[in-house]
């Protein structure tokens, strides 16, 4: 109950959609991304919209010596651009796929972080049992 009546109450209209615009995702890219790098000139972002699938395929590249900051600890900075790439794209009705290319150089152009991973040897294999050391010893905990 509102006793002034000169204030204008608010009129909203919830249940009409309004037609939106694809937001400018190589630009919304750029802007996420290039605070993590050190040239951040390096940073190549390609982005592809298919208007029958509402899907958007949004590609970038940089060097791989900035992958550690651009992933973030665990993962969370790339996960939180994504996040927001994904927010935009829902915005729009749109879902969005974010792919991720190793280094911009030419010799390694169009090669993703999980294609580089495949070039490196293999983990370590555990250590197999030896059976002529005997039974493990036992570890008491100390008592003070």
């Amino acid at each position: 109950m509102f006793l002034n009546r000169s204030v204008q109450q608010p009129h909203h209209n919830f249940g009409t959609k309004f037609p939106t615009a694809s937001p400018n995702y190589v630009d919304l890219v750029r802007f996420l991304v290039q605070p993590f790098l050190e040239s951040p000139e390096t940073l190549s972002v390609d982005c592809e919209i298919s208007q029958t699938l509402n899907r958007v395929w949004v590609r970038i590249a940089f060097e791989s010596t900035d992958k550690g900051k651009v992933f973030g600890r665990g993962g969370r900075n790339i996960q939180a651009i994504r996040t927001v790439i994904a927010a935009a794209a829902a915005a729009a009705g749109q879902s969005t796929y974010l792919d991720i290319y190793g280094s911009t150089t030419p010799d390694r152009e169009g090669m993703s972080f999980d294609e580089e991973t495949e070039e490196r040897s293999p983990p370590p294999t555990r250590r197999e049992t030896r059976a002529n050391d005997g039974p493990k010893p036992i570890v008491k905990p100390r008592l003070r």
